[in-house]
């Protein structure tokens, strides 16, 4: 039967392979790892001992020690090479033999691959430092200085998406813009269910808790103010705005850290893209426009849910509490609700993209830094909210 023909690819391998073995026989300074048995007790090393060699000559090393006597000597005169990771496997056997009682000595060994037998040996345990726990003042200064850390590198970002957004405007050909209506679609439309839901709820509550206070009063009829100022200044912007930053800040920070996590964050670097243009400026754009709505159209909701209450719990009649309402109710404590709305839209976008860049690593990052977007961001809501209301007080507002 005839001989399969041979692929000239493969033999061309074979062949340099061939020759690399002849010339690496062949050289002196590249002579394989060997180790004989020249005597009973004697063993003899030659040739280059480096990683690359240590598994076959470790194992014939081993079966030679298996077999080894009270007295073992170790003759290393034809020892072309040593490094220090084979003397340091070398050594951990040798160490084991003495432990065990074997006699050990090293013949003809080079002066400096001697050195390096005898300087691998254990660290005394007081040349190891104890590992030193931090005190509470380390801790707390480390935290304060992780947290401006944090704040300057916000505030960076912040400047760099502001400096973006006017370049945006300086040239409106780059407007993304259906980019900024998918985003709109997604942070807006999609989360009318759940705002409508949370803002007829919320009336409903406000009416309810009021009403029982009313009464005793005979004040029934103020169940108009009490629901439009609550509604329309502080709790339908609040409320729209935490549900917006756990559903979307979320979703901002997940997307932009698995880019990142991926590498196409530096991909779009690589072609001249600019990240935060495409990814950031249709986010802000999009979510400053849908928020204000989404807090009008909870508005709407939520004074729709109070005066069913009203009407059932206080008799205040629907047409009678929509005329209250329209002569009680100034515009502006509708305006200073969407105002703040405006504002927690663009902390949202900002809080979410920017914990997104800030992921590193795998995916557990991501999860973390989504995390912490959310928290991030409502707690900064909450707080500008706090603010928003001392500044309006002392303004007259």
């Amino acid at each position: 039967m005839p001989a399969a023909p041979v692929s000239p690819i493969k033999s061309a391998t074979r062949v340099a392979s061939e020759v690399a073995s002849s010339r690496a026989a062949n050289d002196p300074a590249r002579m394989p790892a060997r180790i004989l048995q020249t005597a009973p007790g004697v063993l003899q090393f030659s040739g280059t001992w480096t990683v690359c060699q240590l598994g076959n000559v470790m194992r014939q090393l081993d079966g030679l020690l298996m077999r080894h006597a009270a007295v073992l000597q170790l003759d290393g005169q034809q020892i072309q090479k040593i490094d220090s990771i084979t003397a340091w496997v070398l050594q951990t056997r040798l160490k084991k033999l003495r432990d065990s009682g074997v006699l050990i000595s090293m013949q003809g060994w080079p002066a400096q691959y001697q050195q390096m037998l005898d300087g691998l040996g254990e660290l005394p345990q007081d040349a190891v430092p104890d590992k030193m726990m931090p005190g509470v003042l380390a801790r707390a200064g480390k935290a304060t200085v992780d947290i401006f850390k944090d704040n300057l590198a916000l505030l960076s970002f912040v400047g760099e998406t502001a400096v973006s957004l006017l370049g945006l405007f300086l040239h409106p050909r780059r407007w993304r813009g259906r980019t900024i209506l998918h985003n709109i679609q997604i942070a807006g439309f999609e989360a009318l269910p759940i705002v409508g839901v949370t803002s007829f709820l919320l009336g409903i509550v406000i009416a309810y808790q009021g009403a029982d206070q009313l009464k005793h009063y005979g004040a029934n009829i103020f169940v108009v103010e009490l629901l439009g100022y609550a509604m329309l200044r502080e709790f339908a912007p609040l409320i729209t705005a935490i549900i917006i930053a756990g559903r979307s800040g979320s979703a901002y920070a997940a997307q932009i850290g698995t880019m990142v996590v991926t590498e196409e964050i530096d991909a779009l670097q690589t072609i001249g893209i600019k990240p935060i243009e495409l990814l950031v400026l249709p986010k802000l754009i999009a979510l400053m426009l849908a928020l204000p709505l989404l807090t009008l159209f909870a508005d709407l909701i939520g004074i729709i849910g109070g005066m069913l209450m009203a009407s059932s719990q206080l008799d205040v009649g629907m047409h009678e509490f929509v005329d209250r309402f329209a002569t009680e109710i100034p515009l502006k404590t509708l305006l200073i609700g969407l105002g703040k709305s405006l504002v927690f839209a663009a902390v949202i976008v900002i809080i979410g993209c920017y914990q997104g860049f800030r992921t590193r690593g795998n995916a557990d990052s991501v999860g973390r830094q989504t995390t912490r977007s959310v928290v991030q961001a409502i707690f900064i809501v909450i707080v500008l909210d706090a603010v928003f209301s001392v500044i309006f007080n002392l303004l007259g507002l």
